[in-house]
């Protein structure tokens, strides 16, 4: 846990520094970048000054001159700081207690250097402390490596992180070290001048094989996404009496030298099995493109039937990662669970990362098994995966495909509208295996598909997407009951299943139409009589029209029928199925969408009324006999 310290009792016990000026600051203090860095402070000034108008502070950086324009950091007269400072800067101390403790916020790198502390007590008491806190700000952690690491000899890591902000502590974790025989691991706080690291000390013992292996330590703040990261790769060194290293596929020999009287036999052993003896003084045991299967442990043996000495080597092989062993390729159903396995050899011990079509989709794995679970696929998990093993000596791969099978899914795209040739439907529906597309018209009982060509039925298929379109033209569009194909469902189906799309199409052509806009044109002119009485206040008032613009014409030549049917209209409102149902022949059939039977080649001439610069008439009456509201209208 960070804690300020005040240093109010240390100043006291230091002599005669009531006389000067001084500050304390730390000399070095570190932060992670984005994160924060609190730089204790304490200052004193000489006991003959009286501070005039209180004490005020400004904080530099850089320099500590104000004739060089250093950047200013705080300044508590105003809030005139530096561009990179602006809102992250807070004092936390109180300047009357002689406390000049500051907080950056969000640092980064550029805030990297030297911060000093002027006091301003006011008039000539102003002066700038030579002292600084030289701030270190980090992106990633320190490891403290030694300069030799020395195979089979107890090798000690230290991890730093900087635990200067008051509002995050850091933790620190160790990575890639499951191939470490026996690591341990303890944990640190040091306190120094008021600032504050975290350590992590990784120990053991190295062995030849842990040569170029990558070992990495990782800080992060609980709580927020703050991670840093580093990587190290140990260059261990082989002791010359006892192990030997070489690059696998080269030529290796092994030399061992005995001196006795009488001369001795001298053996190479590899195991249990003798490679190579001889009588003599030394022997070569010549070892030909040395492959991974020859590493292991020599022994030398010596015996002139006086004595026997022997001395043994351990001989790694280095070489790259063999290919990657993965699953086969696979098909799954959506919501599945599955796991991908990677294995490889290689030494060092490569690390094996997973790929998806070129993504990174997992951590990188320090070993020579990597295992990817998916939990519950979904069609975003279609795709190729692929292991990636790599050390010093090279990179190997292998790959897989995921196939996800799911239940087709309907798509924004799918409607119906209005075209001029009629009504166009599309369907589009996304699955795997690509979904079957067929249209259903409920109000005849007629299923349209592939096998139907009445109805230019259309179907095209790319990748798992399907698109399917009808059209149902204005004329010739009878079925057996008479009636217009107002109904339209669209089926998606495969194997994993089966959805219905429902869709209703209005389609008000030739009488009906016409019917539709009269009716509009005579609520748009009432509406325009009520908010004119509405605003002039005046109930007795009707409105003229000045300049009116009315088009219109005639739907059929029996003006009595079309006043019918606008009253009606009028009086149903919004209801569609009325407007059809005045629409039926004597014999209560509906008439063809879009046909032109009954209207004789009568052309559907839209209504467009225009009003210009209405004003109330006087003396007119406004309220029919019924009492309702009425308005007059005048063509011009």
């Amino acid at each position: 846990m960070w804690c300020l310290e005040l240093l109010v009792t240390l100043l006291l016990i230091i002599k005669d520094a009531s006389c000067q000026w001084n500050v304390w600051v730390p000399r070095d203090i570190s932060a992670m970048t984005n994160s924060c860095v609190v730089i204790p402070c304490t200052f004193m000034y000489p006991a003959g000054v009286r501070p005039y108008r209180g004490i005020h502070g400004i904080w530099y950086f850089g320099q500590p001159y104000p004739q060089l324009f250093p950047p200013v950091v705080f300044k508590t007269r105003t809030d005139v700081v530096h561009e990179s400072y602006k809102g992250r800067t807070k004092l936390l101390g109180d300047l009357h207690q002689r406390n000049c403790t500051l907080l950056i916020n969000n640092i980064g790198t550029e805030h990297s250097g030297r911060y000093y502390f002027r006091a301003d007590l006011g008039g000539a008491n102003m002066y700038t402390y030579p002292d600084f806190a030289e701030l270190k700000v980090l992106d990633q952690p320190n490891i403290d490596v030694p300069e030799e690491i020395v195979s089979d000899e107890n090798l000690e890591l230290t991890c730093y992180a900087p635990d200067n902000c008051p509002d995050m502590t850091p933790e620190i974790q160790w990575l890639y070290t499951d191939y470490l025989p026996d690591p341990e691991f303890s944990t640190d706080y040091l306190e120094e001048s008021n600032t504050a690291v975290l350590s992590s000390t990784l120990t053991f013992v190295p062995r030849p094989m842990h040569n170029g292996q990558l070992l990495g330590c990782r800080v992060y703040y609980p709580n927020t996404t703050l991670v840093y990261e580093r990587l190290v790769s140990l260059d261990v060194k082989c002791k010359l009496q006892s192990t030997s290293c070489c690059d696998g596929g080269q030529p290796v020999v092994l030399h061992c030298e005995v001196d006795s009287n009488p001369p001795s036999k001298i053996s190479w052993m590899f195991g249990d099995q003798e490679l190579l003896w001889d009588t003599a003084s030394n022997i070569s045991l010549p070892l030909d493109d040395v492959t991974p299967a020859q590493e292991g442990i020599y022994t030398c043996v010596g015996d002139n039937g006086y004595g026997m000495m022997n001395t043994s080597l351990y001989l790694a092989v280095k070489y790259p990662p063999r290919e990657p062993l993965v699953n086969d390729s696979m098909t799954v159903q959506e919501g599945a669970s599955l796991a991908l396995h990677c294995s490889t050899q290689g030494s060092p011990a490569p690390t094996l990362t997973w790929l998806k079509d070129g993504e990174l989709v997992a951590t990188i794995t320090a070993d020579e098994l990597s295992v990817l679970e998916i939990v519950e696929i979904t069609p975003r998990g279609d795709g190729q995966y692929r292991c990636l093993a790599e050390n010093e000596h090279g990179r190997a791969s292998s790959s897989l495909n995921v196939t996800v099978e799911y239940a087709p899914v309907l798509l924004e795209e799918s409607k119906c509208t209005v075209v001029r040739e009629g009504v166009q439907c599309v369907c589009m529906a996304t699955g795997n295996p690509e979904p079957t597309i067929e249209f259903y018209l409920p109000d005849v009982n007629v299923t349209i598909n592939e096998t139907d060509g009445r109805y230019n039925f259309y179907t095209h298929t790319d990748g798992h997407t399907s698109t399917g379109m009808i059209k149902l033209r204005e004329k010739g569009d009878r079925f057996d009951n008479g009636g217009p194909a107002v109904n339209v469902h669209c089926s998606i189906s495969n194997m994993h299943g089966r959805r219905e799309q429902k869709y209703m199409m209005a389609v008000i052509v030739g009488t009906i139409g016409g019917v539709a806009v009269i009716a509009f044109i005579i609520a748009a002119v009432r509406y325009v009589g009520h908010n004119n009485k509405k605003e002039n206040g005046n109930p007795r008032q009707e409105v003229v029209l000045e300049n009116p613009a009315l088009y219109y014409s005639a739907v059929k030549k029996d003006k009595q029928n079309l006043r019918k049917k606008v009253l009606k209209t009028e009086l149903l409102g919004s209801k569609f199925n009325s407007i059809l149902e005045e629409t039926t022949g004597e014999d209560g059939d509906y008439q063809p969408v879009g046909s032109m039977a009954g209207l004789e080649k009568q052309e559907l001439n839209y209504a467009a009324l225009e009003f210009i610069g209405a004003r109330p008439r006087e003396g007119a009456s406004g309220r029919g006999d019924d009492g309702s509201n009425y308005t007059e209208i005048k063509a011009k």
